[in-house]
């Protein structure tokens, strides 16, 4: 999604002149999620706090990945407290590890009578390769309190084996500084002001504690000392197992050592059945079932979808889950830190577990969607919190925009000045306020506060003072277009500009604004009126030559001006460089889906025999399912993924390589079938027979992409290059992040718009005005 390395604006030239480095002291974990899960928490007047109906609010995520349990974060939602934990278990031929030495399977533990998840609730089974054993984890948080539940059962299949749990706490968003110890009664770690405790129904039969050395967690199963200081490995060794045995654990996260321990016994003793029954919400108890029952839309995405509604029922919660706990409506891009097993932990790093407007918005155009009224309140109730402004630390320069990057209390991460994410909280604000959700004096109210300062930024632009950006942004031109890299023109950009724009006439005519609602509306007219002679060659390399620029530097689009070096790819000529950002414009409703420009764009951009370097759209065919399935990488040319040459993971050692390769995302099949829906809907609602097509090759394809645990990747694998070491097959998700939010945001809108015949995110005073 973005490229993390080079945003942290290292220059290109000293990546490009880096030489190798060691592996850093400790990593992240394998970013390909099959599992993440939080609590269901009711707001109370829209804010997370005690007093609700459910009860005090529990701060605590988890995730899974290859049958372990790996990053789980406690107090704001990207602070990490764990790495990992898996479980090693001595056999009568010698040691074996979940992860390297198992397979895994990960389902629901809580679902309907029609296979659909009612919770994040999981059931993950890991199976030894050589048949000596099966365990079986099921892990949930305590709704009540900030622990994590896990239950354990151990099958002995070849003779008694001994488990011992290996944790390796990351207390802090960081894999050092951390204090542990380690004793019959529980496994405990801080820093700072973070502390955990790991307890479980009965002592450990033997406990441990030492420093991680050269990477290597196993080699804590030999030390004999109980205290460790630095990046620490905890073990607690379980008692033998003949046949079979069930063991619970708690972990508990508090602000000292005491508020830990208490908090994991006190999980304990409501026990595991209880604890559960809370986290599902059975009965009287208010958890995810609530939740779910609360989306007044999610009946009939069930039924536009094609499995049975299991993955609209997951994006649900996954897009729920993925929300702060304490800044209520703060959404992230992801429960991830893209190539994790990778990336240097020995720095707190937020990975994907941050705010980006631009996906944010996504998120809450999603929830929305699905008829959940409150999130998408919150969300942008919580906007003026990204917003930069008189307020916002460090910053000297004009206001009025979104930060790029945030923190979820607001703490600026990077600064980057990407316009249509200044626009799309103005496009949330309209949806909100016409769906009747946002009432006409709350909508004067944030016009005031916040709109205006941003539609103002949309046509006049400014002076950023804000960390290294000192730039001078001059609109429609942005610093960065939506994948963070490079400044231009660029149609996807421009689209969102245009459509918020416009929606903010109408705000500002609603609140009594007139001057402002002309001057929004007649800027937009400009934009729009400039779009193909800033944006369209006539003189391109591929195909006829006539088609829409993924982005143009300057405003000519015929002169074949190189888009700068990023992600280790050479720079490229502009018309060399195709992307979908275009299909935007048909989206929000500036142009037609049949305008000559557009249908001149998609023959290039869905050339299968251009060169894998150049090649967008790739077809994929999945075991057991007739037919062949459209994907499509960011752009040509993008370097945001694994080295081709190598299998080595994007960024690898601190380096960028002339081999990286961002793959398909499934996001770009949703925009297609959004295109295609506005295409069939040109002469009124779309007959059955196109929205049959919709559902079998987009939404199926969407569906097939996610993995078992019905989550969706950022990233599938294209097959195009060296393997990567995880062994991938095509359509694979891998290692960059999953679930990512926006990937089940497209998902579920892209089932609202074929349920209404309509796209979601079209606007209709923009559509009026320039797509009639």
């Amino acid at each position: 999604m973005r490229s993390l390395k080079l945003l942290a604006l290292a220059s290109a030239a000293a990546l490009a002149a880096s030489t190798a480095h060691a592996a850093p002291a400790t990593t992240w974990a394998y970013s390909a999620k099959t599992g993440v899960g939080a609590s269901y928490e009711a707001y109370v007047d829209g804010a997370y706090k005690a007093g609700g109906r459910t009860g005090p609010v529990s701060k605590v995520w988890f995730s899974i990945a290859d049958g372990v349990l790996t990053e789980t974060m406690y107090g704001l939602i990207h602070e990490a407290q764990i790495k990992q934990m898996r479980i090693a278990v001595q056999t009568a031929l010698g040691l074996a590890v979940e992860g390297a030495d198992t397979t895994a399977k990960t389902e629901y533990l809580h679902v309907d009578a029609a296979g659909r998840p009612l919770s994040p609730a999981y059931k993950i089974t890991t199976t030894d390769k050589q048949g000596r054993f099966v365990i079986e984890k099921r892990i949930f948080t305590d709704p009540d309190r900030n622990a994590l539940f896990v239950r354990v059962t151990v099958k002995a299949l070849k003779g008694p084996v001994t488990p011992t749990l290996v944790l390796e706490p990351h207390m802090a968003n960081t894999g050092g500084g951390d204090t542990g110890a380690a004793s019959a009664a529980a496994l405990t770690a801080y820093e700072g002001k973070a502390f955990l405790s790991l307890k479980g129904t009965k002592p450990f039969a033997k406990a441990g504690a030492s420093a991680l050395k050269d990477g290597d967690a196993l080699a804590a199963l030999k030390a004999t000392t109980t205290s460790a200081k630095g990046a620490i490995v905890l073990t607690g060794q379980l008692p033998a197992v003949a046949k079979e045995a069930t063991f619970d654990f708690a972990i508990g996260f508090g602000p000292d050592a005491k508020a830990a321990d208490a908090t994991a016994a006190a999980s304990l003793k409501t026990g595991y059945a209880e604890v559960l029954a809370r986290y599902n919400g059975e009965g009287a108890r208010v958890g995810w079932e609530d939740y779910l029952a609360s989306l007044s839309e999610l009946p009939r995405l069930r039924e536009a979808s094609e499995n049975g509604g299991k993955l609209v029922q997951a994006s649900a919660l996954m897009l729920k889950v993925q929300e702060d706990r304490t800044h209520a409506g703060a959404l992230i891009a992801s429960l991830s830190n893209p190539w994790g097993d990778t990336v240097d932990a020995t720095q707190s790093s937020t990975g994907y577990k941050a705010v980006w407007p631009r996906d944010f918005y996504q998120c809450a155009m999603a929830l929305a969607a699905l008829g959940d009224k409150q999130t998408p309140l919150a969300a942008f109730h919580y906007l003026p919190t990204v917003q930069v402004g008189a307020k916002t630390l460090g910053n000297k320069g004009d206001g009025g925009w979104f930060l790029q990057k945030s923190h979820v209390d607001g703490t600026p991460e990077w600064v980057g000045v990407q316009l249509d994410q200044t626009a799309m909280p103005i496009m949330l604000g309209w949806k909100l306020w016409k769906l009747g959700w946002l009432p006409d004096a709350e909508l004067k109210a944030y016009y005031a506060r916040m709109l205006k300062p941003a539609a103002d930024f949309l046509v006049k632009g400014g002076k950023v003072n804000l960390g290294w950006n000192t730039s001078t942004i001059t609109p429609p031109f942005t610093q960065q277009e939506r994948w963070e890299e490079q400044g231009g023109y660029s149609p996807s950009t421009t689209a969102a500009v245009i459509a918020g724009l416009v929606v903010a006439g109408d705000i500002a005519e609603a609140a009594g604004d007139k001057v402002s609602a002309e001057l929004y509306r007649k800027t937009a007219d400009d934009y729009s009126g400039k779009v193909e002679a800033r944006m369209v060659t006539t003189k391109g390399s591929f195909g006829d030559g006539h088609y829409y620029l993924r982005l143009n530097s300057d405003q000519d689009p015929d002169n074949k001006s190189k888009v700068e070096e990023r992600n280790g790819q050479q720079a490229a000529p502009e018309d060399r460089i195709l992307d979908a950002g275009f299909l935007e414009l048909v989206r929000y409703g500036v142009r037609r889906a049949d305008d000559p420009a557009i249908v001149a764009t998609l023959p290039k951009l869905d050339d299968e025999s251009m060169e894998d370097l150049y090649r967008v759209r790739y077809g994929f065919k999945f075991p057991g399912v007739e037919g062949t399935f459209p994907g499509w990488r960011r752009y040509g040319v993008d370097g945001y993924g694994e080295d081709t040459k190598t299998g080595a993971n994007y960024g690898e050692g601190n380096q960028m390589r002339p081999g990286q390769r961002g793959r398909v995302w499934p996001i770009f099949t949703g925009e297609r079938g959004h295109y295609e829906l506005a295409l069939a809907g040109l002469k009124g609602k779309p007959d059955a027979a196109a929205l049959k097509t919709i559902r079998d090759t987009y939404v199926r394809a969407m569906e097939l992409f996610a993995n078992e645990g019905l989550l969706i990747p950022e990233q599938v694998w294209d097959g195009v290059g060296a393997d990567s070491p995880h062994g991938y097959t095509r359509g694979e998700g891998t290692d960059s992040a999953t679930p990512l939010a926006w990937s089940h945001a497209e998902y579920v809108k892209l089932l609202r718009s074929v349920s209404d015949g309509l796209v979601w995110d079209s606007y209709a005073p923009v559509k009026a005005r320039f797509a009639r």
